[in-house]
């Protein structure tokens, strides 16, 4: 088994399949408004809290750019898709959990996603329990790829970063997590890994199952 106190989830892409659900959302804004490229800069965003992906929003399209107008609009249309339960959970997402806490591990989440919305969805899903501390895009100043979040998170539990795994699925994620001095699991969602994700992370893994087994000692190859 590997050594370790806790495990920092973070939660769009990791736990749910969100990205991808927004994603497909914003897709279909592109297409009613004739918006061209919107991939690119969606993918930009992964991982970011809301200001920082209105931002890069504005600067792929412009200062005209009536990004709170789309964004409303896309937020409508994933609400009346997703919420209720409804928004599917990743694969393995209970196993993990479950394994973490009967190891006596701490478990947080570190999400760039506002805390209304976080404790919503997990409370939906039915594991809001399994977590020890939850840490949100509006609990920081600064967000990811800055540390901030993570840092928190670790210090909320009461572990030393270098004592945590993170598990993430975006570049800026794993970035942020890093530069944390935590110890960076990247299980790819929309984007796979390239070199600079794969200098950063300790390990890349393609679903929860095999952290799993990656955590109890496993080599991962």
């Amino acid at each position: 088994m590997k050594d370790f106190d806790a495990v920092v989830f973070d939660m769009d892409g990791v736990i749910f399949d969100s990205e991808r659900a927004t994603m497909l959302c914003w897709l279909e804004l592109a297409d009613k408004y004739g918006i061209k490229d919107m991939e690119k800069p969606y993918l930009a965003c992964t991982g970011t809290n809301a200001a920082m992906t209105r931002q890069i929003m504005l600067d792929a399209y412009g200062e005209d750019f009536p990004y709170d107008e789309y964004a409303h609009e896309a937020s409508r249309m994933y609400h009346e898709r997703y919420d209720g339960g409804r928004l599917p959970m990743k694969s393995g997402v209970v196993e993990i959990l479950e394994y973490l806490k009967n190891s006596g591990k701490k478990i947080a989440l570190a999400s760039s996603t506002k805390k209304q919305k976080v404790i919503s969805q997990l409370q939906d899903a039915g594991i809001l329990n399994y977590f020890d501390e939850i840490v949100t895009g509006d609990m920081v100043e600064k967000s990811k790829p800055e540390p901030e979040i993570f840092l928190l998170a670790c210090e909320k539990i009461g572990v030393s970063p270098d004592r945590a795994y993170a598990i993430e699925d975006s570049y800026n994620g794993v970035r942020s997590a890093y530069r944390g001095g935590l110890r960076p699991i990247m299980v790819p969602d929309l984007l796979p890994a390239d070199q600079e994700m794969k200098n950063m992370a300790e390990a890349v893994i393609d679903n929860l199952e095999n952290v799993v087994m990656y955590l109890k000692g496993y080599e991962h190859t």
